[in-house]
């Protein structure tokens, strides 16, 4: 059985999240064109959208597995199979003179595969000790100058407890003592899971899988807040997650 630990931050208000900002840069909280003026902006400009934190769970490790593509083992090759999702993820700082795409993050997701399986626990266990664990579906990237960390994985499955889900955590600076460091999780549109999920391989797992609502931690912890827009790309999937962060 899978456990992730309790919820923990909390959401922010509309209100709050307007005080981050000040008044001068109200405007850019959730209405990125308001940024643009009149000319056309040269990149997809942030969102600036204030997320709530959500649980690390138990199978984040720091291996700094720099890739786009995150399907594969790099001990073997192996890819895992799966629907490909491509995953965009826009970090912005938010601040008192507004918003602003935020460069030189460096952006961590991790999730189970098709059958719900995340690297092994003893595999965690071995990573400590020689760095011989599997590392299938987990790395990072570093944002661009327009805030944007960009992976190619696979749709997930989903296991005991849990809704269909994927981790991601966002470090400014991840080797100071001073540096912000922000973790959270995305989800995805129950109907779409029920559509992907029951073709193959997802299909080889059997029981019933939780959705949105019966996952305590989506439930309790402003899950709404952290659910993708999926669109369909080629032969599979794609968002774009926006994400404004308050580092002062």
């Amino acid at each position: 059985m899978h456990h992730d630990d309790e919820q923990v931050g909390r959401i922010l208000s509309r209100r709050e999240a307007l005080g981050l900002i000040g008044v001068g840069g109200a405007a850019a909280l959730g209405t990125p064109s308001a940024l643009g003026g009149s000319d056309p902006a040269p990149f997809r400009l942030p969102a600036c959208v204030v997320r709530p934190e959500q649980t690390e769970g138990p199978y984040f490790i720091d291996e700094r597995l720099d890739r786009v593509d995150i399907r594969s083992d790099p001990t073997d090759g192996v890819v895992k199979p799966g629907t490909p999702f491509n995953l965009a993820i826009q970090v912005s700082h938010i601040g008192s003179s507004g918003c602003r795409p935020l460069a030189g993050a460096l952006v961590d997701v991790w999730q189970c595969d098709a059958l719900g399986e995340y690297a092994g626990v003893k595999d965690i266990i071995n990573d400590l000790f020689d760095n011989t664990g599997r590392k299938f579906l987990r790395g990072y990237q570093v944002t661009d100058e327009e805030g944007m960390a960009r992976f190619t994985t696979i749709y997930p499955g989903w296991y005991e407890g849990r809704a269909v889900h994927i981790h991601f955590k966002i470090r400014t600076d991840p080797d100071a003592e001073s540096g912000t460091e922000f973790t959270s999780q995305l989800y995805f549109d129950d109907g779409l899971s029920d559509r992907v999920l029951a073709a193959a391989p997802y299909t080889a797992h059997e029981g019933d899988r939780p959705r949105n609502e019966d996952d305590g931690i989506y439930r309790n912890s402003g899950g709404h807040q952290l659910v993708l827009d999926v669109h369909e790309d080629g032969d599979g999937f794609a968002a774009t997650f926006d994400i404004g962060l308050n580092l002062t």
